[in-house]
């Protein structure tokens, strides 16, 4: 029989999911299509809380014609459920564009479709989230010496909704990174908010841009950028001698593979940092073949041309910026030589990638029982679950920052169809009987939280 609450108790649900990104739209999908499967008495109860006023997902880096690095059967479900009726391939018979992509005879699409088709899958689910509320706390609910819920606190604004979880599951992405002692300003940029800032710019005349990394972001920023200011000087600046295509070949691929999860999971810390060491190259600092063709062709068919716009300053560093009014004074230094110059520009951007957010982060006092390996990162079972102390019977599940314990594919799109599928069947197997209070019902099966 089930306890009463009180009237005025938070609303229960069996998940809470913080953020609203990729990750969690998936993990929203396979909640859905659970409960769509199984009876009342056996859907689980959830919500979500994003911070954003509507889903976005990289906004700042849909250029027109940057495509995808994962194959469109990566998409939030497909290699979880194949017959969905979330699938990439669903959104684009809904778009009328099914047969058209099929001729075009490519597995990625453009970045700006795909998305579109997030949107349209988070359009969805969009009874489970509520955008414009950031998630500001989240407390311990103790009864008899255990930890049975926590109460997640949301804030919108001047108003303020407290919900009561079993379970979280953290899909707070990743941050901006830029180099220490650097800050965004004006004239100085991260790229993720390139379109955004660009716009900015309508009505100027930048005549210099440099672009710091040598990563796919940093390729297409001065690729984007040399298009988009037909007068302007694009100078990239990287301390190799250029960029490093990606290794996309078939063998190499399989570190994204859902088996090679349990393998890096299982491996020792020594083999783990070998796996890193050798497939790296699928994804951190390599840019895609073919850009980096049209950017070598396009340099060198302006040193015969005499009309040099785009210039590739290598094995070199930046060293220092000073941001003023009209401009950026860009201090690079030549790693071989030691020898500084400088670049005065309109804008610098920082191609320097990202940082995961803390996932515990929010969790207060909360996280005291989280347990860490003794480097201080967060212990986590294989199914994402992180490890607590016993008196902590909720679950809290991470959709990134397992690199560590989970391999490359912690926080890409490349397994998270499945990640989702191993949280969602974790949290039913572990199912009410971890709390000695069953879940409140709510009135329509999932909580709509407003």
């Amino acid at each position: 029989m089930s306890q009463a609450l009180p009237d005025d108790a938070p609303l229960i649900h069996d998940l809470i999911g913080i953020g609203f990104g990729p990750s969690n739209v998936a993990m929203a999908i396979a909640l859905s299509e659970h409960n769509a499967s199984v009876g009342r008495e056996d859907a689980v109860t959830a919500h979500f809380f994003e911070r954003q006023p509507g889903f976005g997902w990289h906004r700042g880096m849909l250029i027109d014609d940057a495509t995808m690095q994962v194959s469109f059967l990566k998409d939030l479900v497909t290699l979880r459920n194949p017959s969905s009726e979330y699938t990439f391939l669903r959104y684009l018979q809904s778009k009328g564009r099914l047969i058209d992509f099929v001729n075009h005879k490519n597995l990625f699409p453009l970045r700006v479709e795909f998305h579109d088709y997030f949107e349209w899958a988070a359009a969805k689910v969009d009874d489970m989230v509520s955008y414009g509320h950031e998630v500001v706390s989240v407390e311990p609910v103790v009864r008899d010496g255990v930890i049975e819920y926590l109460d997640v606190t949301a804030r919108s604004g001047t108003e303020t909704v407290v919900h009561r979880a079993r379970n979280l599951v953290v899909g707070t992405g990743l941050r901006p990174l830029m180099p220490e002692g650097v800050e965004r300003g004006d004239r100085v940029w991260h790229n993720s908010e390139l379109l955004a800032r660009v716009d900015g710019l309508e009505g100027t005349d930048p005549a210099r841009f440099v672009v710091v990394g040598a990563g796919q972001s940093a390729a297409e920023n001065v690729a984007y950028l040399h298009r988009r200011f037909p007068d302007a000087e694009v100078c990239a600046v990287f301390s190799r001698y250029g960029y490093s295509p990606a290794d996309d070949s078939g063998f190499a691929n399989r570190i994204f593979d859902p088996a090679a999860v349990d393998d890096y999971y299982t491996a020792p810390d020594a083999v783990k940092r070998k796996l890193m060491e050798y497939h790296g190259n699928t994804n951190y600092s390599v840019v895609d073949i073919d850009l980096i063709d049209d950017l070598y062709r396009q340099a060198y068919q302006e040193k015969v041309l005499g009309t040099e716009r785009l210039r590739f300053i290598n094995v070199s560093r930046l060293t220092g910026v000073e941001e003023h009014p009209d401009g950026v004074r860009a201090t690079v230094a030549n790693l071989v030589t030691g020898e500084d110059s400088v670049l005065d520009a309109d804008i610098v951007v920082f191609a320097t990638g990202y940082l995961q957010a803390d996932g515990l982060g929010l969790l207060g006092e909360v996280a005291d029982r989280c347990r860490r390996d003794e480097q201080g990162r967060v212990r986590v079972e294989r199914d994402y679950r992180v490890a607590t102390e016993p008196e902590l019977r909720c679950g809290i599940y991470l959709q990134g920052g397992t690199e560590h314990t989970h391999g490359i594919t912690s926080s890409l799109l490349s397994n998270t169809a499945i990640r989702v599928g191993e949280i969602l069947e974790s949290i039913l197997e572990r199912g009410p009987e971890d709390s000695s209070h069953p879940v409140r019902p709510i009135a329509g099966g999932i909580g709509t939280g407003r």
